[in-house]
């Protein structure tokens, strides 16, 4: 049995007043939504901020309450880093309490931190005197302490910059240079890309030299399109997501996109040898498929450069899936006339990072030579992915 069709004008008149309103209404809630992202991580960032410069305040005070730190201060270091990843989950490494205590004494507030709350006020309790051998811990506290609470809150209000601007000032060697960008920052509202941009462009330096300070200040502290950051970005920084113990395998792969994508204007920016070919480019081998991160056509030795990231140590895995894209490559994407295409594998592990090329599969060591003298140095492409690599995590 046929359903009658509705009639025209009734669904007409319907949709009309929907469709009139509807631009508003999801302007409305997207602005509400983008809005409430970029406040809650302005939120989390603020009390992360203060969380970390009081952890600071305490390992420098529970320093100075025993022997001369050199004695123990590495040690402490590890302990507390063994101790409260175990408790807390990431974002508690040993080179990270060396920021928290780095930030307290680039930036101690002495009104604050000169007098701190009594005992009887204050959720800040008096340590035991360190030792390598004894337990280093606080007296715990209750998981709900509203002096504690309290206390966060007024130093958030004293640290008004994020934890990303905190730890690029605190690698700036003079103290002055430390004051200026952070008043600049917090005047003018900089992100970290933008107050990363202003340090690596010596405008502290520029500004003393200049002539007409004031009109330096104005021009050279104005935002460039770069510079911005979207709700979206600051909810998945990484460092915010490790506070919040959450779980952050989307910004990992985050990470790694963005590494393909600097990867290949790097690449770009060498010379006019790389000719960019696809990025994610897929290939079926028996019931199985892979992806390429990156694929380039080298004019000069006339080949394929087959380029795979990998997040993590370099492996003998790495390498035998490497020689499979090889392999498919040669077969499927060379062209009469080119030579064997060659791989790149670049591992972005935590602590170092490795660039290796595949060159075993080349028909002569002549071949293999002149692969080597023409294709950039492992060292220079592990150098960049490193740091690539610092930037994008802390935001720097």
């Amino acid at each position: 049995m046929n359903k009658p069709k509705p009639d025209s004008k009734s669904v007409k008149a319907v949709s009309e007043p929907v469709a009139a309103g509807y631009e508003h209404l999801l302007g409305g809630i997207d602005l509400l939504i983008a809005t409430a992202r970029s406040f809650a991580a302005r939120a989390a960032n603020a009390v992360m901020t203060a969380t970390y410069w009081d952890a600071g305040r305490q390992i420098v005070e529970f320093e100075q309450g025993g022997r001369a730190r050199a004695a123990y201060g590495a040690a402490l270091l590890e302990r507390l880093s063994t101790d409260l990843t175990t408790k807390h989950g990431r974002g508690f490494s040993v080179d990270n309490l060396e920021r928290f205590r780095l930030l307290y004494l680039r930036f101690p507030l002495p009104e604050i931190s000169a007098t701190p709350l009594r005992i009887s006020e204050s959720p800040i309790r008096k340590a035991e005197v360190p030792t390598l051998s004894g337990r280093i811990s606080a007296t715990p506290l209750r998981k709900s302490d509203p002096a504690l609470l309290a206390w966060i809150e007024t130093l958030a209000s004293r640290l008004p910059l994020s934890w990303s601007h905190y730890t690029r000032l605190i690698r700036l060697k003079s103290n002055e240079a430390f004051t200026f960008y952070h008043a600049e920052a917090l005047r003018g509202g900089w992100t970290i890309k933008q107050l990363d941009r202003q340090i690596g462009s010596g405008f502290y330096e520029r500004a003393i030299l200049s002539k007409n300070k004031a009109a330096m200040l104005t021009k050279g502290g104005k935002a460039q399109p770069d510079d911005a950051i979207t709700p979206d970005e600051q909810i998945r920084d990484p460092l915010v997501l490790e506070f919040l113990n959450l779980r952050d395998e989307y910004s990992e792969t985050d990470l790694e996109n963005a590494l393909i994508r600097h990867l290949e204007t790097f690449l770009m920016e060498l010379g006019g040898d790389f000719a960019f070919i696809g990025r994610q480019r897929r290939l079926r081998i028996g019931s199985e498929w892979y992806r390429v991160d990156l694929l380039f056509f080298h004019r000069r030795l006339r080949c394929l450069i087959v380029i795979d990231l990998k997040l993590g140590k370099f492996t003998h895995a790495d390498a035998g899936q490497m020689h499979l894209y090889l392999n498919y490559a040669r077969e499927h994407w060379t062209h009469d006339g080119e030579n064997p295409p060659v791989g790149l594998i670049l591992c972005a592990e935590k602590d170092e990072s490795v660039a290796k090329y595949a060159l075993e599969n080349l028909g002569s060591k002549v071949l293999a030579r002149e692969y080597q003298m023409l294709l950039p140095n492992e060292k220079l492409l592990a150098a960049e992915l490193e740091k690539t690599r610092h930037q994008l995590e802390s935001r720097t």
